[in-house]
């Protein structure tokens, strides 16, 4: 979820340049191929910029390959050929005031939780970019696309799901954005489970599960009663 207007991600994430063209809309139900902002470096200058979700490696034939690659498992980032060339040069972080998760209850029934900052910053989700173009259409524009890279959940988050993204430290984050760090054993110690106590969660209405439906209503706390029955 990103609602926060990017003059607060530019202060939080200490950015030198804003490449966006119109403030995007506040939204409170991001779903795979939409556009999300991301703060990724070059040229030793922090930028935001927006990117697609779904990350589209430079080789794929086209874009339905991002519809597969939304999330990267930390443990293969250096196996994988989807991800490793962006795992190498191409990290990035992707802002996001929460998430949701679907959490299993007795007799199977899944219903969503939503999941954040105790103190209601914004997260740095660790992730990966990637660019690509039609090799098929001379004119084709460049897309920029993205990933989020997750781990084993923590205590926190693991009652409701086993994986979690990998939340970076503000200390992290010139690390994990500087270009000339290659090394995976350097990276490794970055992409481990949150602070028990970075995340909270509360139910939320079922209204979630349509991407449609984008509105601040769906982070409201939901009476368990209610939604549940």
């Amino acid at each position: 979820m990103q609602a926060s207007a990017p003059r607060l991600l530019t202060e939080h994430f200490d950015v030198d340049d804003v490449l966006i063209d119109d403030d995007p809309a506040p939204s409170y139900n991001v779903a795979p191929r939409a556009d999300v902002l991301t703060v990724y470096e070059r040229d030793d200058r922090r930028r935001l910029s927006p990117m697609r979700w779904g990350l589209v490696p430079s080789w794929a034939e086209d874009l339905a390959i991002g519809d597969r690659l939304i999330n990267a498992r930390a443990e293969t980032l250096t196996e994988k050929p989807a991800y490793r060339h962006a795992f190498e040069r191409r990290r990035c972080i992707i802002p996001a005031d929460g998430f949701y998760e679907w959490q299993t209850l007795v007799g199977g029934k899944k219903h969503p939780v939503y999941i954040h900052a105790r103190t209601g910053e914004p997260l740095a989700m660790a992730g990966l970019a990637e660019i690509w173009s039609d090799r098929d259409d001379p004119h084709a524009p460049w897309v920029r696309s993205c990933a989020v890279v997750t781990t084993a959940a923590n205590a926190t988050v693991r009652p409701v799901h086993d994986r979690m993204p990998v939340m970076l430290d503000a200390r992290d984050w010139a690390q994990w954005l500087d270009r000339d760090v290659r090394d995976p054993f350097a990276l490794a110690p970055l992409l481990v489970p949150a602070p028990e106590d970075l995340l909270e969660w509360w139910p939320v209405s079922t209204r979630v599960n349509a991407a449609r439906n984008d509105d601040a209503s769906l982070i409201e706390r939901e009476d368990p009663l209610t939604l549940f029955s």
